[in-house]
């Protein structure tokens, strides 16, 4: 989340009224993410997000608010578009894609813990049968194609060993995109984007004695959603939830219980297994590549901070010699 362009009060009241949420009392801008403008709202009905998409087009949006739309109806504890009174949830504001969603209740778990892993393991599987139905198709739009692309506008900005890190293993991947396994891989819709803060509980604090195991209450920021293989998704949410982050190595305990949980919901398939490895080498590279694009190429926000792409460079050195089994 970031704020791109400036929305004033009236603007925004004009928007949730037509909406029917209720009397706009106070907006604040969202200083985190980098994708779009948003605004937290509260109105005398509830709590809300707007959003005004700086990137993704109007062609593009309904896969992404379709598809929370499918899943929230599902049970599935994501976003639910606001609709007007002819039942269109993509609205325009400033010129712009917009759309208000309910704000999700809890908070984060940043330093997760076994227990939060399983949790969203679990509802990541379930997340992925419940949109096999959704009818509407729309690639991964930050796939290898894109990663190949802004690669090319990185590279000069970086060192040797670097700019060779990234070709060869943009030459692996192209390599393992071609095989049996990958082809043999389950596909659909899938989050893509599914990192720490991404994802809400009732409560973040650690299962003990006193507090409960953690109740899961949201994945959110959909907005990197597309249709690829599984294993991709699952491969993303390794990479951060069950990371050391100062070093970027695997937590064995963590990832164990993010992909036993996982496994009890929907079962993994040989090629899933067998393809792991580079799966979560692909996941790294991906986010390495995005972040170094928003780094040294960034766009102007009045509230935006780029994440440091040094942490993915880690992750995927240290994918490059994987243990990880299923």
């Amino acid at each position: 989340m970031a704020v791109y362009t400036e929305v004033s009060f009236d603007e925004a009241s004009s928007l949730i009224q037509r909406l029917d949420l209720g009397q706009l009392q106070s907006m604040q801008g969202c200083p985190g993410g980098i994708e779009n403008t948003n605004y937290f709202v509260t109105t005398d009905q509830g709590e809300f997000v707007l959003t005004l998409f700086e990137r993704l087009s109007f062609e593009q949006l309904p896969f992404y608010l379709g598809l929370m739309k499918h899943l929230a109806s599902r049970g599935i504890p994501v976003p639910d578009p606001a609709a007007d009174g002819s039942g269109t949830y993509l609205h325009t504001l400033k010129g712009k894609p917009a759309t208000v969603v309910n704000r999700l209740s809890g908070s984060s778990a940043l330093v997760p813990t076994a227990a939060h892993c399983a949790a969203v393991g679990a509802m990541l599987a379930r997340m992925h049968l419940q949109a096999l139905d959704f009818d509407l198709c729309q690639p991964n739009m930050r796939g290898l194609s894109w990663w190949s692309a802004t690669a090319a506008l990185v590279l000069p900005h970086l060192d040797a060993g670097q700019s060779a890190l990234i070709q060869s293993e943009l030459a692996y991947q192209n390599h393992v995109a071609r095989s049996a396994h990958y082809a043999a891989l389950p596909r659909g819709a899938i989050h893509a984007d599914l990192f720490r803060d991404n994802v809400l509980f009732d409560s973040a604090a650690a299962p003990s004695e006193d507090n409960p195991p953690p109740r899961l209450s949201g994945f959110f920021d959909f907005y990197f959603a597309g249709v690829d293989n599984w294993l991709f998704d699952i491969a993303v949410c390794l990479n951060d939830w069950c990371v050391d982050l100062e070093s970027g190595v695997g937590d064995g305990g963590r990832t164990d219980s993010f992909l036993a949980a996982y496994d009890a919901v929907r079962k993994l398939t040989a090629s899933e297994r067998a393809l792991l490895p580079a799966m979560l080498r692909a996941g790294a590279l991906r986010f390495w590549i995005s972040r170094l694009w928003d780094f040294h190429l960034p766009r102007e926000a009045s509230m935006l901070k780029a994440h440091d792409p040094a942490h993915f460079e880690r992750v995927l050195r240290q994918r490059l010699a994987p243990t990880v089994t299923l």
